[in-house]
This record gives C-alpha cells, structure tokens and sequence, in this order.
C-alpha cells in the first residue's frame, strides 16, 4: 500500500489545481467558483522514486449551516484521518482569514507532517505578503503557484523526505471497473457507500451532489474490482453550468472505460427518456450491463407489479433485452450485495472465450437446420465460424453469399449464441463474412 497525502484548506484556495499538478492529469474540475470539489478524489503521483497517492478534499467551512459545506467537514476529516502526510493549502491573495486560524487549530492537534502550502504566490511582492502565514503556528511554509507550478518541486522534495518507508509489493494490478450511473439523485453514491460500509461519497436529496467521478477499490466478499461513482447525467438542454457540463463529460468517459455500467433508475420515477439514453451510450461502448431498479421499498405492492415493470422496461430497452434487472433498496440494502454478484457474471460474459471447435459444433448443426433464407434463387452456405479476439463478445461466420444474409438472420444467430453460451448483460456483435 502506497502512502498518502490530503490536501486540506478552505474553499478557492486552488487545492484542485495542485492536485492536478501533482497526479499530471485533469482529475479534479476546477472552477472560480468555491465549493466545486465535495467528495474526496483519488490521484497517483510520484517524485524522486517515490509513489505516493493524493487526495483532494472539498473546502473546509467552519459554522456554516449549509448541507454540502457539513458533510465537506466530515468528508475532510476523514481525508485527515487516512492519510501519512497533509497539505494545507492557503491563498496569499486574501491572507490569512478566520477560516483558516480554525483549521490550523485542528490541523495542529494532529499527529502528522503537515505542510503549510502558500498558493498563487507569483512574483516577489507576493513573496513578501506570505510572512504573514508564520502567524498559524505551523512553522515554515512553502510558497507555490499551483497554476504555473513555480515551488511544488521544493515542496515535493520536502514531502517525500518525512514519507514513512512502505513496504511495497510492486505488482501490476488491472481491476475490472465497474461504473455506477445512472440520472442525478438516482441514490449512486448512496448504493456505493451502503456497499463498502462507509460514508465515502457525500450524500444529500439535492440533484447534482456528486460532480467529479470517484474511483473506489472494492475487495469484499470475494470481489476485487474498482467501483467508480459518477455524476448524474442529464439531458443537454437541462445542463446550464460549464460545472455541470464537464461532470457530464465525467461521467460519459467513465462509461466509455469501464467494463460494466450498473444504472440506477429511479422506481418512482420509472424508465424515462434520459435512462435509456444512458443504456444506448453504454450498449453502443460494448459495454456489460446491469440495471438496478432502486427505491423499490417506495412503491405500493400487487401481486405482479416486479414482473409488470420488469416486461415494460424490457420493452423500452428491445432489441437488446438479455440485461440482467434486479429490484433494491439502497436504503434498506435489499438485494445489494446480489447486484453486485450478477455484475460479476456480467463481467465474466464480457471475457468470455468460446473454443472455435465447441463454437462450430453447436452453431453449425443449427445452422444446417435453419440455414439462411434464399434469396433471388441464390442459396446461402455458412461452413465455419470463430470469435475474433476482441475485448468484447464478437462473432464471425464464413458464408459464401454474405450480403445476402439480413439483419433478422444476423439477429437469430445472436439469439443462438446468448442461448447455448450465456451472454447476459453483454453486447454481441454478429459478422457475416465470405469464405
């Protein structure tokens, strides 16, 4: 296990920025605008041979009585309580305010390396004004510009020097990833924490609460995959904030790099226009699938209302109806850990490799007893077919008239496979090629 470093401060300081900088890549959104990171996100970065991984925390507010700003407060201190080292990062443009003395007066009850980290310091006059900070009573700072990266070397030499030696198991692991997505105020972050047992994503009933996307390693009950929370995906003409926009982005790469995409749909709100918008994006990215139909502990009861909903959503998301639908209730935890069981299998679907020899003896006795319709007096003749070695179930058969065999051929010789082979939850892809 690597070390880690949380970089705390209040809201505007630039902690995203630094971030940023330090993981080289543009995890974190970054906004004028204060208050734009809530939960914590994750980077890996390293220096002078040293791997360590950062965590961004949401601004620290101190009184406030607004909803995100309390649960910032706990997400922080847990940020404090994980890590080795703390970045706490101020902003020479505003000196020091009361918000900060507050967290300088928890940050110096901790027991750990804590860096006093001077931000958007830029030219000497600047330079000067940073004295100042020495009145926190955290000792010596280091003045930086997150943006330019002028000082962060400085820093990093410091903050790799009081890195406790790890022992560490160099070993390439590549976990399947798992993307939770899903409208906004589905119950995403919810249906995650109620999985790990932690609050690690901030939840609330306002829309919009998750912005960035959070990769989360998850190793119980014999699973070992990285889950990823995402931000609610609307549609464009409801998406008014640049913010919004690219957690949208977020969320779309995180489907376009998972392997499989759990939605969350909302029971009381049904399978709506902006859900199966969301499962075609996913579908079309060859991506497996599993629905998750939460809120179920909402709805009034008859005999057949699971199987009502369960055939009308079935034919919202036709032709590709081998999806796996399971009815939860995050709250309640009902049926949580099987979702997380069938999305498993999914995956397993996903990776599949079907022998060529098993492959031709089951498909090609069922072939010669429904062979492709005639057309034009012309008979068409499929001898051999093997899966290509591609990263998701795709299929090739050798005929000797391949542009006479249609689409509903094509989807029959799918509707084959799924059934011999299993391929729930998993696009297949059905080519026709000549021999």
């Amino acid at each position: 296990m690597s070390n880690i470093i949380a970089i705390v401060g209040r809201p505007n300081v630039g902690k995203s920025t630094l971030f940023n900088r330090l993981v080289k890549k543009r995890e974190a959104i970054v906004d004028a605008v204060s208050g734009v990171t809530r939960d914590r996100h994750y980077g890996k970065s390293d220096w002078n041979g040293r791997d360590f991984s950062v965590i961004d925390t949401g601004g620290y507010v101190i009184g406030s009585d607004d909803i995100f700003e309390g649960e910032i407060r706990k997400q922080v201190q847990l940020a404090i309580d994980e890590s080795d080292v703390i970045l706490f990062v101020v902003d020479v443009e505003n000196g020091v305010t009361g918000m900060d003395e507050e967290v300088a007066k928890i940050l110096r009850q901790v027991k750990k390396p804590v860096f006093l980290v001077v931000n958007k310091v830029d030219n000497s006059m600047r330079e000067t004004e940073a004295l100042e900070f020495y009145n926190l009573g955290l000792g010596d700072y280091f003045s930086i510009s997150s943006m330019n990266g002028s000082g962060t070397g400085e820093l990093l030499d410091a903050v790799v020097e009081v890195l406790p030696e790890k022992e560490v198991i160099v070993e390439e692991i590549t976990r399947p990833k798992f993307a939770v997505v899903g409208r906004p105020n589905a119950g995403k972050s919810s249906f995650i924490n109620a999985l790990i047992g932690e609050d690690r994503n901030i939840v609330t009933d306002i829309a919009g609460t998750t912005r960035d996307t959070i990769n989360i390693d998850y190793n119980q009950f014999g699973f070992d995959f990285t889950l990823v929370d995402t931000a609610g995906i609307r549609k464009k003409n409801r998406v008014k904030e640049d913010l919004e926009f690219y957690s949208v982005m977020r969320a779309v790469r995180a489907i376009e790099n998972c392997d499989v995409a759990i939605l969350l749909i909302d029971a009381t709100r049904g399978f709506e226009g902006q859900d199966q918008n969301i499962f075609w994006l996913a579908q079309k990215n060859n991506k497996g699938i599993v629905i998750l139909v939460n809120k179920w502990d909402l709805i009034e009861k008859e005999t057949n209302t699971a199987k009502k909903f369960e055939e009308a959503l079935r034919n919202e998301i036709a032709p590709f109806t081998d999806v796996p639908i399971i009815f939860t209730s995050v709250l309640t935890k009902q049926r949580i850990y099987k979702a997380m069981e069938i999305a498993v299998e999914v995956y397993k679907n996903k990776t599949k490799r079907i022998p060529t020899s098993k492959l031709n003896e089951v498909m090609l006795e069922l072939i010669q007893n429904y062979p492709p319709p005639s057309l034009k007096g012309k008979f068409v003749k499929i001898k051999y077919c093997t899966q290509l070695p591609t990263q998701v179930p795709q299929f090739v058969f050798f005929a000797n008239l391949p542009q006479y065999v249609k689409d509903p051929y094509k989807r029959f010789l799918e509707n084959k496979l799924r059934e011999n082979f299993d391929f729930t939850g998993v696009p297949v892809s059905v080519y026709i090629r000549q021999k």
